[in-house]
């Protein structure tokens, strides 16, 4: 007697891996996967963290050391954070509450020139909280910004992280017709009492006007009125017109963690050698003299 069995198929077991873990740290969160954000050089690649290009202050932890890829280089680590060599470049600070730098002739002249010419232009100022913008919202305000400055949406997913227990300051500003002149975006940083310039697009018609110039005399009057000290106007370096705002200059303390026989060392250009002084890649923690923030008065 023969006799047919129908048996099912065994069940398929699924696995599920577990999801990723997420550290913090102040601002910033992230995870092993989404941290480092490829970079080059001459065609070398490189490591940066996801907060490197719109982000003010990156504070690192040992879960950041021990979780990044290499080479990875990471700017502009806090004032007063144990880690970090002041590298060859400085912050550009604007006291706004110096009544010095509202009434220095040239600023003074300047000034008005700035704000003659948009006089019959319309501006916006918002503060909004972090934690309500998305990356729509940052690409309708930056988007062309981003594509020129080839900011990919890993920083700007960076940029939201940061700020999402931060307010933001959106200068919007507009012409007779209702087109936008420009927008400018700066993170609220209360703790240290100021004001981080992240970015400004505008509007390539109205480029003669010096809109960008326009946008940092607007913030620094809000900062002056609404208790702040300082318009940090990030890195000095290649931007001559900051010189007419700039009061004082704060070290830019940054860590670079490279193999010693990686490519960027054969490349007298790379950041190796443009960014930090001889000796201090590969060096973490700030030396003691520097523990201690120090800004230095420039010439008015």
């Amino acid at each position: 007697m023969q006799l047919d069995l129908l048996t099912s198929p065994p069940e398929r077991v699924v696995i599920k891996a577990p999801p990723p873990r997420t550290y913090r740290v102040v601002h910033q969160s992230f995870t092993a996967k989404n941290l480092c954000i490829r970079s080059e050089h001459n065609g070398i690649p490189y490591y940066t963290t996801r907060w490197d290009a719109l982000c003010p202050y990156i504070y690192l932890s040992a879960e950041m050391i021990a979780c990044a890829r290499r080479p990875l280089i990471v700017y502009a680590l806090p004032p007063d954070s144990q880690y970090g060599v002041p590298i060859n470049d400085h912050y550009g600070l604007v006291d706004v509450k110096s009544t010095a730098f509202w009434e220095d002739p040239r600023r003074a002249r300047k000034f008005g020139e700035l704000s003659k010419r948009f006089r019959q232009f319309r501006t916006e100022t918002t503060v909004v909280p972090g934690m309500n913008l998305d990356v729509e919202a940052m690409l309708e305000m930056g988007g062309e910004h981003f594509k020129k400055c080839k900011i990919g949406l890993e920083e700007i997913e960076g940029f939201l992280d940061y700020v999402r227990d931060l307010n933001v300051l959106i200068v919007r500003c507009f012409d007779e017709a209702g087109d936008e002149v420009f927008v400018d975006v700066s993170i609220l940083m209360p703790e240290y009492g100021e004001i981080y310039g992240s970015f400004c697009q505008w509007n390539e018609r109205y480029r003669n006007r010096s809109p960008g110039i326009y946008a940092c005399l607007i913030v620094c009057e809000w900062g002056r009125d609404n208790d702040y000290n300082y318009y940090n106007l990030g890195p000095v370096g290649d931007y001559e017109y900051k010189n007419l705002f700039v009061t004082d200059l704060q070290p830019i303390y940054a860590v670079a963690l490279v193999p010693l026989r990686h490519e960027l060392w054969e490349d007298p250009t790379s950041p190796l050698f443009t960014d930090f002084p001889a000796g201090t890649v590969n060096q973490l923690y700030r030396p003691i003299a520097d523990q201690l923030t120090i800004r230095s008065s420039v010439a008015t």
